[in-house]
């Protein structure tokens, strides 16, 4: 289905676009002083109530701002508005932390004149720290929210943490006859092997859908999604993608009866897989982007299992830094993978250079291969030939500095 899509050039991606493509949402951010210099608190807020939907860490440890975000959905269903702080994660903070974050979406919905349970309420950094509350009252307070690209820019900017660059994306299409839109941005650099990492994703949309069959939609492509990327292996305390969708399109309801659902579904996963993509690249002290594309696997889910075991091999991941064509690290990935392998079928390719046939070695030039590997973004192919099962996975290489960078990550 997705390529059938794609091919038919249904999904059109806004190469400028972002959170505030899509109609009826503003946004901001500010310096509220919890970083030395740098904006570190956000907002976006839909001109009328919508629906919504959010998937969360699996982590024991749920963060405060999580437990009062799923509370403000579960009241009605419906959210209108979202505020994020960086810097401090406010988790593991016990009651007090609880409370912080109640207040925080307190401030907020005071701020903006709509009931408190319409407002989410996120966080991200140094884990059992406190909110200084008086500098996030005064950060709201000072807030300003708008429609220009400055405005966009000043929230991904406030939800940064260790990361590097910012990730946004935007993709449309045409459902009902309407052009139906999707922005997103996202923060993440290290903590990243969701099963939901330090990672934050927020996703704005002008479809009209209900929360319901958002959520469904939602989850499922996340499977394909954020849940195929990893950094480092460790899942955080704060991880959460949210959707909200006012409606402003036009289009009729979407659900899955809707003749057009699919090209919504792939519409979203679009969204998603890029800010996944950009996430993994930008992997505390990256230098590569790795891609794992994963066929002949039993079934789709243990191919996702098989690509994303090879992503988030230690040894696959330094090997790539390295730029060493050492295809026996992915042998050793596939081999403790929880899947049904055949070790007589099993074909590995790195990009155009094949290195392994029906699990037996090919030949290869090693200056090629090499060179190959020094590009921005490795590919990884490989054919497990027992069954009809495809999936793909994102990570990136390990370098010196992913140690530098956690040695010192409180300093």
């Amino acid at each position: 289905m997705y390529q059938a899509l794609t091919d038919q050039n249904l999904i059109k991606e806004i190469i400028d676009g972002g959170i505030l493509s899509p109609q009826g949402f503003l946004c901001g951010g500010v310096h509220a002083g919890l970083r030395y210099n740098k904006l570190d608190l956000g907002m976006i807020v839909s001109e009328t109530p919508g629906s919504c939907a959010a998937v969360y860490t699996t982590s024991h440890f749920q963060a405060a701002p999580l437990l009062v975000t799923q509370e403000s959905i579960a009241k009605e269903g419906v959210l209108q508005a979202l505020v994020v702080n960086s810097a401090c994660a406010n988790a593991c903070t016990g009651e007090q932390g609880y409370q912080d974050a109640l207040k925080m979406r307190s401030l907020a919905a005071l701020k903006l004149g709509i009931p408190e349970h319409h407002v989410a309420v996120a966080s991200t950094g140094v884990i059992g720290e406190f909110l200084q509350m008086e500098k996030i009252e005064a950060g709201i307070d000072n807030l300003e929210i708008g429609k220009s690209d400055n405005d966009a820019e000043a929230f991904q900017t406030a939800i940064l943490t260790t990361d590097t660059v910012m990730k946004q994306c935007c993709y449309s299409a045409v459902i009902d006859g309407k052009t139906v839109v999707i922005g997103g941005a996202a923060k993440g650099s290290g903590m990243i092997h969701p099963n939901m990492a330090t990672m934050l994703g927020f996703l704005t949309t002008d479809a009209a859908i209900d929360s319901k069959h958002l959520t469904m939609a939602l989850k499922e492509v996340t499977n394909t999604t954020f849940n195929q990327i990893t950094v480092d292996g460790d899942v955080s305390t704060n991880d959460m993608v949210l959707v909200l969708a006012n409606g402003a399109a036009g289009n009729a309801p979407l659900n899955p009866e809707h003749p057009e659902w699919p090209i919504f579904l792939e519409l979203l996963k679009e969204s998603c897989a890029s800010l996944a993509k950009q996430i993994a690249k930008d992997g505390e002290g990256a230098t590569k982007l790795i891609e794992v594309s994963v066929k002949g696997a039993l079934t789709n889910e243990e191919a996702c299992i098989v690509a994303k075991k090879i992503a988030g091999s230690n040894l696959v991941k330094t090997a790539v830094y390295g730029a060493d064509a050492n295809w026996g690290r992915i042998i050793g990935a596939i081999g403790q993978s929880q899947a049904t392998v055949n070790p007589k079928t099993v074909d590995i390719a790195l990009g155009p250079i094949n290195m392994l046939k029906l699990s037996t070695p090919i030949a290869f030039n090693e200056d090629e291969a090499k060179d190959y590997l020094m590009n921005d973004k490795v590919q990884i192919f490989v054919d497990l030939q027992v069954g009809d099962g495809v999936g793909m996975a994102w990570g990136c290489d390990l370098s010196y500095d992913y140690v530098k960078i956690n040695a010192s990550y409180r300093t």
